[in-house]
């Protein structure tokens, strides 16, 4: 099927996939565990190690939803990211299987640190048909429902982590560069904290559905936090993402049900967000404390934020797929030269400073690449929600000013779906430096943010004229 320009409105897949009469509105959710073996290596960090304890299991969770007209599915994976093979080739199976569009299923990662890698085969293969699989049983669960949404503020655990320093004080970057004007993660506490470089969203989103009766079928939230890790030596999890689920399902009194309740935390544009306060100092936690006390301050936010929804028996759906081209990065001639000496000498047994050793390889790496790809963007409207997609960790001020421009109020904003390309800042933020704006860090060019945000909006635009 075609992706580029494929708006899927989908009626014809509805009718063969025995849909209802276009005046119900149905609703299914389902999940399939993804929890990898002991042994392979957690990701999430420069330094790697093999995971030795599963601490929480890792899912993939969904939800579907049908107008009588339109489905769509929105699928969460408990996974650091995963290449665009993963997206593109599960959701292939799920149209052949479904006939179900692609094109109207969203799939995303947290982007939590405490998993293993879905670029390594055997569990990209593991994870590409479970996300499939968890799709086809949340439409086998399809069954009549209303739906309803809301947002609610949780601002303690939001903190940009980029700060401007006092001049001089900025260490020099990987490429030897002294340019840089913001750091990622100062010091805590350090005298030489000037001001955060960029804003915060602490808005929750949440779209809920529930049985005619008042039972809860599943719910979608969206909340704008990288993670906040703190888990106990190699261990597996999926962080404060399925904390807030567990929490979620509790305090809606949503246990043992059949078919079963399904909480989704899905990860909003947290590229330059975290859980720490750089002006106070560190707290003493327990392994997984910091997570748990996210978790449940959000859920509490969330549950204050559900109990005011108004429930509608129907609303309109629909979605856009489609692909944005960009170019690619490409190192300067004096960068590729220099990352190619430090490679040398590592050859030669010189080992180099961690970061410049990592960097050199990607420099390299990066001066291969095509000077351009086509990259997926999505769009969804569920009544009067709006829902975007970036295959990146967008800054977050990127989807605050989409939220302000949409024409849907509420709309969410979905980071790492469809894949991942790395970071994605603002043009005014690539000047300032810092990691996320390394070549390597960052693998797009300089204008990406903007002919995405103007992408998307149009995108929005058409989704809002068809009623």
């Amino acid at each position: 099927m075609k992706r580029t320009g494929m708006i899927a409105w989908a009626s014809a897949a509805a009718l063969a996939l025995g849909a209802c009469a276009a005046d119900t509105f149905r609703a299914g959710a389902a999940r399939g565990n993804i929890t990898p073996e002991l042994g392979q290596a957690i990701v999430g960090n420069f330094l790697t190690s093999p995971a030795n304890h599963v601490h929480d299991d890792l899912w993939v969770r969904c939800i579907a939803l049908d107008d009588g007209t339109t489905r769509v599915a929105f699928v969460v994976c408990d996974l650091l990211q995963f290449g665009r093979e993963v997206s593109d080739e599960a959701r292939r199976l799920v149209q052949e299987e479904t006939g179900l569009p692609a094109g109207n299923i969203l799939v995303s990662a947290i982007h939590t640190h405490s998993g293993t890698s879905a670029y390594q085969d055997a569990y990209r293969k593991v994870v590409v048909r479970r996300i499939a699989d968890t799709v086809r049983c949340a439409l086998n669960n399809l069954a009549p429902a209303r739906i309803g949404w809301a947002t609610a503020s949780e601002p303690r655990h939001v903190n940009n982590r980029r700060w401007y320093l006092k001049p001089g004080t900025v260490p020099a970057n990987p490429f030897g560069g002294t340019n840089d004007v913001v750091k990622m993660n100062p010091d805590r506490c350090s005298k030489d904290l000037v001001k955060p470089a960029g804003p915060t969203d602490p808005e929750i989103g949440l779209i809920a559905v529930q049985t005619p009766e008042g039972r809860p079928i599943a719910l979608f939230a969206n909340y704008t936090l990288h993670y906040v890790g703190g888990v106990r030596g190699s261990d597996i999890s999926a962080d404060y993402f399925g904390m807030f689920n567990d929490r979620m399902q509790e305090l809606l009194g949503a246990d043992r049900q059949d078919p079963p309740f399904i909480s989704i935390m899905s990860n909003g544009a947290s590229g330059d967000i975290n859980n720490i306060d750089f002006t106070r100092p560190g707290e003493k936690l327990p392994p997984y404390g910091k997570m748990r006390l996210v978790a449940n301050d959000v859920a509490q936010k969330a549950l204050a934020a559900y109990q005011t929804i108004q429930w509608r028996d129907r609303v309109t759906l629909g979605a856009v797929f489609e692909e944005i081209e960009l170019k690619y990065r490409r190192p300067t001639p004096e960068q590729l030269e220099r990352a190619q000496a430090i490679l040398d000498l590592k050859k030669a047994g010189t080992e180099p400073k961690l970061l410049e050793g990592i960097y050199a390889e990607r420099t390299v790496s990066m001066s291969k690449q095509s000077e351009s790809g086509k990259f997926p963007l999505q769009a969804f409207r569920i009544g009067e929600v709006g829902i975007v997609t970036f295959p990146n960790e967008p800054f977050c001020e990127i989807g605050l000013e989409l939220k302000r421009r949409s024409p849907f109020k509420p709309t969410f904003v979905v980071e790492l779906a469809h894949g991942s390309f790395g970071y994605l800042p603002t043009p005014e933020q690539h000047k300032l430096g810092g990691y996320e704006t390394w070549l390597g860090s960052n693998r797009l060019e300089v204008e990406a943010s903007p002919k995405m945000i103007d992408r998307l909006l149009t995108m929005l635009a058409r989704l809002q004229k068809r009623e």
